[in-house]
């Protein structure tokens, strides 16, 4: 077993865990730190696939941009109610079996499958990853930078709004 083989179990338990431990857990804010611990270690995981478009994507969208606004909105809701957000846990028993019926239709249409039949088409080539970036920066460029500076706004007015500074009026 080499290095690369452990530190690809050790992402996959770290991941595993944290997606357990976010169903567990009842602080909604604790869940969203969980949160940044399972989608670091996915990114993670796909770095060591080889995936260094999708982990940069993983870690820049979900765990820099949607928790952020996440962590935002507990903080500014748990400080307009003056407590902290706690999920009560009902329905266990739905939940476990709807579970439970997932995974075991997940584990029997994977069985099903055979993955490495059909071996003729060629990966996609990083040519794709190019024409990503390039379109991105040229044709898409003003979309782009739009949603970034209306995110931006979004992230300075929850963070003015959940401030504890008052301002002083002359």
């Amino acid at each position: 077993m080499n290095f690369v083989t452990i530190l690809f179990y050790f992402f996959e338990a770290v991941a595993a865990l944290a997606a357990l431990s976010l169903v567990l857990v009842r602080n909604v804010f604790y869940g969203a730190l969980i949160l940044v611990v399972c989608l670091l270690s996915l990114a993670a995981l796909y770095v060591l696939a080889f995936a260094e478009f999708v982990a940069v994507t993983q870690i820049l969208i979900y765990a820099g941009g949607i928790l952020v606004v996440i962590i935002f909105g507990v903080m500014l809701t748990a400080k307009i109610a003056g407590k902290p957000l706690v999920v009560k846990h009902t329905n266990v028993l739905s939940g476990v079996l709807a579970g439970v019926s997932l995974f075991t239709l997940l584990v029997y249409f994977l069985s099903s499958h055979k993955f490495f039949e059909d071996q003729k088409e060629a990966p996609p080539s990083e040519d794709a990853i190019n024409t990503i970036g390039f379109g991105l920066m040229t044709e898409f460029v003003l979309p782009f930078e739009v949603a970034g500076i209306v995110l931006l706004a979004a992230l300075i007015g929850a963070a003015v709004i959940a401030s504890s500074i008052k301002s002083k009026k002359v």
